[in-house]
């Protein structure tokens, strides 16, 4: 995996749904996701690419990894888009790819031109993956994550 070598800044994103699609009443943190781990998952409802290339990842990867302590969450980053990538569409994803994992949305604070996400985490795009490790650094943050490798290098750590 390509590493960026740095802190993971904690998250941003104030409104989020659980497992179950409930609105939560308090943003989710890093910690929120376990001391393990974390796979984090930027994507936008209208994004092509999402739907044939980055759900399926991560599928498979939350398939593999989540009984082994990795932390999961997804994030739609509104950089565009904003009367289709609505809050209302988490939940439509969440069911659609059968992920029980938190799903945050995130658009642009007042005044700012990206979503705390993609500002923080320095992302171009969707979809996006970001890997975080144990000792909490980002060790891979990019559009193409190959799934097989990253299930592989955690299963031997």
């Amino acid at each position: 995996m390509s590493a960026a070598d740095r802190q993971a800044p904690e998250l941003r994103i104030h409104r989020w749904i659980g497992v179950d699609g409930s609105d939560l009443k308090a943003p989710i943190k890093l910690s929120d996701l376990g001391v393990g781990p974390k796979v984090l998952f930027a994507f936008q409802h209208w994004c092509r690419g999402c739907h044939l290339h980055g759900f399926p990842t991560l599928q498979k990867l939350h398939g593999a990894l989540e009984s082994r302590g990795v932390g999961f969450a997804v994030i739609q980053t509104v950089f565009e888009g904003a009367h289709e990538n609505t809050f209302d569409k988490l939940r439509i994803n969440q069911v659609e790819y059968r992920l029980p994992v938190a799903f945050g949305h995130d658009e642009p604070p007042p005044g700012a031109a990206f979503p705390t996400f993609m500002e923080d985490y320095r992302t171009r795009g969707t979809p996006w993956f970001t890997v975080i490790n144990a000792d909490g650094c980002v060790v891979f943050s990019d559009f193409h994550l190959d799934a097989d490798r990253l299930v592989a290098n955690l299963e031997s750590s």
